[in-house]
């Protein structure tokens, strides 16, 4: 996956949730739907790309949304050792 095509798909997440009402309800759902559906490399590669000043076509409300819930975007496995 590279960078052009998940901001792409980061993109239309935001426009689809930019119709609520409620700002703060739409950016969780951003936050939300992401951490659901996309795998953590997925996650990690755009949230390295928007700390790196790189995604410069991310919708500025997405960009904020996953700023906001950064925790959500974490990789959340728990490795099991032997």
């Amino acid at each position: 996956m590279n960078l052009h095509s998940l901001i792409d798909m980061a993109n239309q997440i935001g426009d689809f949730f930019s119709t609520m009402p409620d700002a703060e309800e739409a950016s969780m759902g951003i936050a939300t739907h992401i951490s659901k559906f996309w795998e953590p490399r997925m996650r990690k590669l755009l949230m390295d790309a928007i700390a790196a000043d790189e995604a410069v076509d991310l919708l500025p409300g997405v960009k904020s949304a996953l700023l906001a819930h950064a925790d959500l975007m974490k990789d959340r496995r728990v490795s099991q050792s032997a």
